[in-house]
């Protein structure tokens, strides 16, 4: 995962669609990590994909977010019993919801001034 952030600060997602998204008068194709100190490139294509590598930015900042948000592209998907169980241990509610309604979630939670973060998987 690249250490340096497309946007060092978090944004509100403006548009998503056509295999990625718009925020912050930038465009970026593929998925995103939206966390409160910058948005990154996220290799997840699926949620069958993620791996604990792929969160290891998310837990090392837990003490940053209250929230998080999955958006697992067109299809619902239920994580993990473990995942939950670290989120949890880690202090961070979480939710899981197609990738539309988590984009408008995260907007209204980031205008809100909420310590929240999401994991956007694109959708086409």
């Amino acid at each position: 995962m690249a250490d340096l952030p497309h946007l060092p600060r978090p944004a509100l997602i403006d548009a998503h669609g056509a295999g990625g998204f718009r925020f912050a008068d930038m465009s970026h194709r593929g998925s995103l990590l939206c966390l409160p100190h910058g948005i990154w490139a996220w290799p997840a294509a699926t949620p069958a994909e993620l791996t604990g590598e792929m969160l290891e930015r998310v837990f090392a900042r837990s003490d940053t977010l209250d929230y998080f948000i999955f958006g697992t592209g067109d299809e619902p998907w239920i994580m993990p019993q473990a995942w939950r169980t670290r989120f949890r241990d880690a202090h961070i509610a979480v939710d899981t919801m197609t990738t539309g309604p988590a984009v408008r979630t995260y907007n209204v939670m980031l205008m809100e001034n909420r310590r929240v973060g999401a994991g956007l998987i694109a959708i086409e």
